[in-house]
């Protein structure tokens, strides 16, 4: 059993020796409260630069350029009603603009971060391990260079290549295990594997399980969304809905913040239709790269979730073609949208597209009008997936206007509310218990925190309002390294 005390004098000295600075979450929320000599180094710095200064651009207010950034407002596009085929608001914060591409780096943030803090994770003998299915241990991969440690990937060999690329500039250990993106217990398998014969020099950041994920979303995401509701709503119009694939459930944390705002605000877990894990209790395989399925993450709470959306992966391909394939962009331009518009449109990843697709499933179901907005996320953009582009090309033969005129009819304007679930207490209780046969049975928790998740009002309320007492342990982190005192 390692000492805490000295575990976390040996963090503070590695910190000190490589001028690390930890941000706060509130810094995170408002960027321009960063002290303004990290203002003015961040000028010479890119944004996926490997350098510590980076752990500040870990904000949804990235100035939307490769280097040399300051901060502004969110980044999102709003997507009008002449693309999605309906008459709600739809807005999608824009995860392109994060280090990495991708809004995981606050993902991972969380859970490495509080235990370098706390004294749990030592820099200087331990290895973070992040089991993913993509973005998340390219994230972690990341923080990780940021924070000094040593990283370890393990994610399904079918994922995207320029995953496996980018891990290898950062130098992190790969591991490459069976399968695509459903393939999750796989990954499972190999991280007791490691834990069983690496020991105690590697620490678990499991995304599914690892609260300080969803704790990101709650306070950084979950405000996101609400500023820019606030700065673009008009008379009379609510805060109707979140709609997000289920993945790790990490940014679905956002929607328990939004539920204190917005009270009356609904929230819709989506998933892979050909891989029904929450509408039937089902399995299969998809091509929705980063929603993860076949389990329920252990940091989902289903009693803030009201309705079950399943999409095709059908769908998300074929509208990801539209997006991106010269025919699509001019069919949607002769279409009536926007040609602004359709120029950013690369900025929905795979992943993106199914969040999309959930949010207007969502606006049919419950017949929303011009009054209610919604909101969603691209997690990533297509900068990760241009194989894939490559490869559809290949099977399928160029992408022509009949193609796109078929997909924007059928794929956009076309989704319907057919594999959609409107959830009770018993249909929450029955997706909730299916926690048992993965996290209980297979990784140890217990069902006596099981129950408290469901049975305890209280449960998710402390993990998220933990937040400030985290904050208040990263200040007292940064006052021991004293590297903070320069720009005071």
């Amino acid at each position: 059993m390692r000492d805490p005390k000295k575990v976390l004098e040996n963090t503070i000295q590695r910190c000190r020796e490589r001028n690390i600075i930890i941000p706060t979450f509130e810094e995170m929320i408002h960027p321009e409260r960063v002290p303004q000599g990290i203002k003015d180094e961040l000028k010479s710095i890119g944004l996926w630069d490997l350098n510590s200064r980076n752990l500040f651009r870990i904000t949804w207010k990235n100035e939307p350029v490769a280097k040399g950034g300051g901060f502004g407002g969110v980044n999102y596009i709003e997507l009008p009603k002449e693309l999605t085929g309906v008459n709600a608001r739809i807005f999608t914060l824009l995860g392109k603009f994060f280090p990495t591409g991708a809004h995981k780096v606050g993902a991972t943030f969380g859970p490495l971060v509080t235990r370098l803090i706390e004294g749990r994770f030592d820099p200087t003998t331990q290895k973070a391990l992040w089991p993913s299915t993509g973005n998340y241990c390219r994230g972690g991969a990341f923080n990780s260079v940021l924070l000094a440690c040593d990283a370890i990937a393990v994610l399904p060999e079918g994922m995207s290549k320029e995953r496996f690329e980018w891990l290898k500039t950062v130098g992190a250990e790969i591991i490459a295990t069976h399968g695509s993106e459903s393939n999750v217990k796989e990954i499972y398998d190999k991280v007791k594997e490691l834990l069983t014969t690496r020991g105690d020099t590697v620490v678990n950041l499991n995304q599914f399980e690892e609260l300080p994920n969803a704790m990101w979303h709650y306070a950084v995401t979950g405000a996101a969304m609400e500023e820019v509701f606030l700065k673009n709503r008009t008379a009379g119009q609510r805060f109707a809905g979140l709609g997000l694939t289920q993945g790790s459930a990490g940014t679905l944390g956002a929607g328990e913040y939004l539920k204190e705002k917005f009270p009356l605000v609904k929230v819709a877990a989506a998933e892979a239709w050909e891989c029904p894990t929450l509408l039937h209790n089902g399995y299969g395989a998809h091509r929705i790269e980063g929603i993860g399925d076949k389990h329920v993450p252990w940091i989902h709470n289903l009693k803030n979730t009201d309705l079950a959306v399943d999409v095709a992966d059908e769908d998300c391909i074929r509208v990801m073609r539209l997006f991106n394939e010269p025919a699509g962009k001019k069919h949607l331009v002769h279409a009536g949208v926007a040609p602004e518009i359709v120029d950013r449109l690369h900025l929905l990843g795979i992943s993106g597209i199914a969040n999309l697709l959930t949010t207007i499933k969502m606006a049919k179901y419950y017949e929303m009008n011009s009054d209610d907005v919604l909101f969603t996320v691209a997690t990533d953009s297509m900068e990760m997936y241009q194989s894939r582009l490559v490869e559809y090309r290949e099977l399928e033969g160029e992408y022509t206007e009949t193609h796109a005129a078929a997909d924007f009819d059928r794929r956009l304007l076309g989704q319907t509310t057919d594999h959609m679930q409107e959830l009770g207490y018993w249909d929450r209780k029955r997706m909730h218990n299916l926690k048992y046969f993965t996290w209980v049975e297979q990784q140890g928790k217990t069902v006596e925190e099981l129950n408290a998740q469901w049975y305890d009002d209280n449960y998710w309320t402390r993990q998220f309002h933990a937040i400030k007492d985290i904050d208040e342990k990263i200040r007292e982190f940064n006052d021991k390294t004293g590297l903070l005192k320069k720009y005071r």
